[in-house]
């Protein structure tokens, strides 16, 4: 056997005498003698019925398994999983969100180690299942490609268009009495559409175009809506570019770089993305072994102009990015002005430079994306704050914020659902910081989302009134004056745990600080006091998560 050939891992499973049984099994799922030479391709889809973000990524499988096939590869899909944020949120479920991240992975690496395979071709479709794809790619360093399986498209209520956010929010407009149940149903009943990830510029969205900018996808694989025809053949150029980096010995290590995880950022920046960017990204740099922190991204968000008017700030969703170009065209226009590494190598084996040679960027009569020249807003919209409730750093996001400074008393709650009585009940008044703590990686554990508390705060019509902050995270669709990600988190003895209430509490856009008014030694003498907390999962999946984790300044990753 060549050291070149193409089937150098697959041969393990597939050559000789010894593998009479391992041919025999592979016989009974459609090999014939001709296969045991062609490289094997797994395809990792995490299709489920439980979402409508990845319905339908199990047909999008199989059409990726022809491209692979027509290309001389043999395909063999399996399934990962999902958690999915939008049923899982306000709940206990959300604990096992992040979770699901490490353990998507995991699978993924398993099952490549067990089988053998030759190339890997990832087929995902909502939050925690994008940057669960790509990090055992990064881990095990064979030759691989992404496929996102879309956004979803807008619903319509009454002439407007809503979504998964818009339903969220209705709960909160619903309990102040903005709205009647007539309304608050027909959101219900409008907000998702079809099969598709969330349709903003939310954690699903934001991931998808990070990894296309990254170059592990295909050139506008982040902006194509899930019902549209060109989907499917994405997913046969996808096979199709697998088997071409197996041919050309192209691994992920050769284009996850840190000037790829930079550009990531910086196109993260330009279209007003998620702060659970700064985790994952971070956690996926980590399995590449390429060194990025949480440091590296307010120098980008400060000279990186917002380019795109996308929910949650902004007007627009995905769909109709992808209407004046997609998430290509931004990074066009960030090439152009020399805010891109434009020799960094894709999945297509070009460098970015040349798959954007072609793209035109045509900007009049729109108002979706705004020239570089005069962008919505000069700076990116997220941003890394420290002070001293948060010495390891959090994370902010300062899109649709206009206010730059917040200062406030303290409403101390130990966890997601109080707060959220708290709101709904009216109880939280103007200028209220509220602190929701014991919801980080370990103290969760599992670092929940908090969608549903600030969009009660949204639907409350109190947005630009009231601070949270946590050391959970936010959905995507979060928006408003929100901290997340404080660390070290309140279960590992980080300063959070020493606030209580009425303490006053100063957040500073400008100068991207939190702070309590305590001094250290006040500090140190009250988390001193505290007694000891067990973390509420002592068994199973989440118990092993929070003896594993790390702080969620260092992605929240498992090893």
């Amino acid at each position: 056997m060549s050291d070149t050939a193409l089937n150098k891992r697959s041969r393990n499973m597939t050559a000789g005498v010894e593998r009479t049984p391992n041919r025999s099994m592979l016989r009974a799922v459609g090999f014939d003698d001709a296969d045991f030479e062609r490289p094997i391709v797994g395809i990792a889809s995490a299709g489920s019925e439980v979402t409508p973000c990845n319905m339908h990524l199990d047909d999008l499988a199989e059409v990726a398994k022809q491209g692979v096939r027509a290309s001389g590869g043999v395909p063999l899909r399996y399934n990962t999983f999902v958690v999915t944020d939008g049923e899982a949120m306000g709940h206990e479920g959300m604990k096992a969100s992040l979770v699901s991240r490490e353990v998507i992975a995991d699978t993924i690496e398993l099952v490549s180690i067990g089988h053998q395979f030759d190339a890997i071709l990832g087929v995902g479709g909502c939050d925690k299942t994008i940057p669960g794809t790509v990090m055992p790619m990064a881990r095990m360093n064979i030759p691989s490609v992404f496929v996102y399986g879309g956004t979803i498209l807008p619903g319509t209520y009454k002439g407007r268009d809503v979504d998964i956010i818009s339903a969220f929010e209705a709960v909160g407009a619903y309990s102040a009495g903005k709205i009647d149940e007539e309304e608050r149903a027909g959101i219900e009943r409008a907000a998702i559409p079809c099969q598709g990830a969330c349709g903003g510029m939310y954690t699903a969205n934001t991931m998808a175009s990070a990894v296309e900018a990254m170059g592990m996808a295909l050139p506008g694989n982040s902006s194509i809506p899930a019902v549209d025809p060109r989907k499917n053949h994405d997913l046969q150029a996808a096979g199709g570019a697998v088997m071409e980096l197996l041919r050309k010995g192209i691994k992920p290590r050769d284009i996850m770089t840190r000037e790829a995880f930079l550009n990531a950022i910086r196109v993260v920046m330009a279209l007003g993305g998620s702060t659970n960017a700064v985790l994952h990204l971070v956690a996926i740099a980590h399995e590449a072994e390429v060194e990025l922190s949480i440091d590296d991204f307010n120098p980008i968000a400060d000279s990186t102009p917002t380019l795109a008017d996308l929910k949650p700030a902004g007007r627009y969703v995905m769909k109709d990015l992808d209407l004046v170009g997609g998430a290509p065209v931004v990074m066009k226009m960030l090439l152009d002005a020399g805010l891109m590494e434009g020799d960094c190598l894709t999945v297509t084996g070009k460098t970015l430079r040349e798959n954007l040679a072609d793209v035109e960027v045509k900007l009049d009569g729109q108002d979706v994306v705004f020239p570089v020249s005069s962008p919505l807003k000069p700076t990116g919209g997220i941003l890394v704050i420290k002070g001293n409730l948060a010495p390891e750093g959090a994370v902010l996001k300062s899109s649709g914020v206009k206010i730059r400074q917040h200062r406030g008393p303290a409403r101390v709650f130990e966890e997601e659902e109080s707060a959220l009585q708290a709101i709904l009940g009216g109880k939280i008044e103007k200028g209220d910081v509220i602190v929701i703590r014991y919801e980080g990686p370990k103290g969760g554990p599992g670092m929940r989302e908090m969608l549903s508390p600030t969009s009660a705060i949204a639907g409350a019509g109190m947005i630009g009134d009231v601070a949270l902050i946590t050391d959970g995270r936010f959905s995507g669709g979060s928006h408003g004056i929100v901290v997340g990600h404080i660390a070290p988190e309140a279960q590992a003895g980080g300063p959070i745990a020493a606030v209580q209430e009425g303490d006053t509490i100063t957040l500073d856009l400008d100068a991207k600080s939190i702070e309590v008014d305590l001094d250290d030694a006040e500090i140190a003498r009250r988390l001193a006091a505290l007694p000891a907390r067990q973390i509420p999962a002592q068994r199973g999946a989440l118990a092993k998560y929070a003896k594993l984790v790390t702080s969620a300044s260092l992605g929240a990753t498992t090893h």
